[in-house]
């Protein structure tokens, strides 16, 4: 398997969302974790990164936020140029894929856990 770098933007510790759920299976997958999320925080040995860090060679952009909280982070995604951009249930936001789309960004609207899980990853 492919280990694909993964940033996984509104990163939560809180064992309830679905984020903190992505980043667990991410990691248990193989596949490098960078959380970034806007609490002080960790999960499993990773600290979650707070922010705008700057981080090289993104595969994939997993989003857990609502596309109102998506717009500060418009520049800083499309910066990384990732491979793709996933938009999990609740994030999906056709005017920022559109630009994702025209910078050359693959964009999906699925759920990180069941791309996962089911090997579509």
């Amino acid at each position: 398997m492919n280990s694909k770098k993964t940033l996984v933007l509104g990163a939560s510790n809180n064992p309830e969302r679905y984020s903190f759920l992505a980043v667990n299976k991410l990691a248990n997958y193989g596949h490098s974790v960078v959380p970034v999320g806007i609490k002080v925080g960790s999960i499993q040995d990773m600290k979650i990164l707070n922010g705008m860090p700057s981080i090289e060679e993104v595969d994939t952009v997993t989003l857990y936020l609502n596309p109102k909280n998506q717009e500060q982070y418009y520049d800083y995604i499309l910066s990384l140029k990732p491979r793709r951009i996933i938009f999990n249930p609740g994030t999906e936001n056709e005017a920022f894929a559109a630009a994702a789309r025209k910078e050359g960004i693959e964009t999906i609207e699925a759920c990180t856990l069941v791309m996962l899980s089911t090997g579509q990853y």
